[in-house]
Formats: C-alpha cells, structure tokens, sequence
C-alpha cells in the first residue's frame, strides 16, 4: 500500500471573504506546491481548519486537490471528524474520488479509554477496502485522547489498512516508540517542524509539515539532502527550516500561513470565524520577518 513519505504538506484552506471556499485559490495552491517539490499533499487535516468545514465542504476541498494534482504528487486526505459517521462518510468519499489515503484524527473532545480507541478505528477501517492506506492521526495536545505504542500495536494489528501514523506531539521518546510497531513495518510521520531531520535520523519517513506550505522549499532541501547522504547541508536546510517555523509561530495561527502565501503571489484567503485573520498591523510586522526569505 501507498505510504506518506518526505515533505507531506499539511494544506490551508483558502475562504473567500463571504465565507466560502475558494476552490481557484486552493488550485493554485496545489500546484504551487507540486511546482516547489514538495512529495505528499494532506488536505483537510487541523492546518486547513477541518472542524469549521461542513462535510460538503470538505468533500469540495478533497475532490479539488486530488483532480488538480492529477496524480503527480501523492494525496492523503484528512477525513477524522466529530461524528463517526460522518468520519466514515469523508473516508468513503476520499477513496471514490481517487485519494491515494486518508488520514484519521483520534475521537476528540471526549474522553476515550483504549478500548474504545481500537474499536473506533477497527469500524472506520472496516468500511474501507483492506488495501486503502490509513494513517492514524494523534495530536493529543489538541485532540484531548492519547495513543500509547501497546494500543497503536492493537489497532495495527486489528487492521489491515492502518500503515502508518501522524503523531504531531514533540517527543521522540514514543516517535521511536511507534516506530517498532509491527516489527518495525510500520511508517511514522511527525508533525513537528523542527523534529523534520532528527526524525528521518530515527527512521521516519518524513514530516507532515503546516510552515512547509508558505516556504516549502527549505523542507525540500532538508528531504534532499538528507536522501544524498549530505548531512551538513540537511542540517543547515533545518535550520532554515525551523527559522521559519519559529517565525510562522509553528503553525497557531494559520492566518501567517494565508498571508504569506499572499506575499508570495498565492491568494491565501481568508480565515473562517472564530478565527481570525491578521490585523494590519500584523501583516505589515510578518511582512518585515519573512523580507529575507521571499
């Protein structure tokens, strides 16, 4: 099965200022992103505001991306929801539509113990053909539900289809944990910006990155590089990389994103209340911060 692997970039989503999706904004996104090299596309997931987003909306988003990478980049979509009907709903889209994956947040808000964890995934999983990725998607920082490496080996093991995991938490302790899950056959994708080499030095597969979406490029390198065998220059590519993230505030305000796409000539759009987008102000002092690097 398909696998998640190098610069994964977790997209926005742009909204039009009367609140709808902009599905020429996101177009461009798309192929800015293709053109930069970036190697994985991840709609739909906590960068691109999935819970503001009805479901008809996140089909909307899906179905742009997939048909306008036209299968030149691998495409996972995010389709974890609140409801997990409406979760399978998004999964069962994703694969009709020809997404190479889906990615699948833990239940949210609530408190669920291990027991209910695995059978969460074990039903959504089973609504899907055995041969249809899934990456399980732990953000317990966010989410409010964890999953331990003895239960992610229980859901690995209880279904076919789970290849791998997003973990967006910054510890490597149970990163390496995760990686001996299934013998060691098993993909693991960080989330954290400045984990991006540590984590391919562990023997992850590569990073599902928010910053690398307005400066893909430092991200790319970082995957080059460290692909030759060139460390120095994977190592001072992270550092670029995670200047950025420092100053893109790694990914807690997604109106950085938007707004430096703009500058880049990528209409950015705008963010969906609650949300908001930067002020004036804001704009004009990231505008000075991200000067050298546009």
């Amino acid at each position: 099965m398909k696998k998640l692997y190098g610069v994964i970039t977790a997209m926005t989503t742009p909204f039009t200022q009367d609140n709808k999706v902009d599905v020429v904004a996101l177009e461009e996104q798309t192929e800015f992103l293709i053109q930069k090299g970036i190697h994985c596309l991840y709609p739909c997931g906590t960068t691109g505001e999935m819970f503001s987003m009805s479901a008809e909306e996140r089909e909307l988003v899906a179905e742009t991306v997939v048909k306008k990478a036209a299968g030149r980049v691998t495409v996972f979509v995010h389709v974890g929801a609140m409801c997990q009907d409406c979760t399978i709903r998004l999964a069962k889209h994703a694969h009709s539509i020809g997404a190479d994956g889906v990615g699948i947040i833990t239940p949210v808000f609530f408190h669920v113990d291990d027991r209910a964890m695995v059978e969460y995934y074990k039903t959504v999983c089973a609504a899907l053909p055995d041969d249809f990725p899934v990456y399980v998607y732990v953000i317990p920082q966010l989410a409010h539900n964890d999953i331990g490496a003895a239960t992610m080996e229980e859901i690995a093991s209880a279904c076919k289809n789970v290849v791998g995991v997003k973990y967006s938490f910054a510890d490597m302790r149970r990163i390496n944990e995760y990686l001996q899950v299934r013998g060691g056959n098993f993909s693991v994708v960080p989330g954290a910006d400045d984990l991006f080499l540590p984590a391919l030095s562990c023997g992850c597969d590569g990073t599902v990155s928010g910053c690398s979406g307005p400066f893909p490029e430092a991200f790319v390198e970082v995957y080059k590089a460290f692909q030759s065998g060139d460390i120095a220059a994977a190592r001072k590519a992270q550092v670029k990389a995670t200047k950025l993230a420092m100053i893109m505030k790694c990914g807690a305000n997604m109106s950085i994103f938007k707004n430096i796409l703009t500058m880049r000539g990528i209409r950015g759009g705008y963010m969906r209340r609650p949300l908001l987008d930067l002020t004036a102000a804001q704009v004009a002092e990231l505008k000075k911060e991200v000067a050298p690097y546009l």
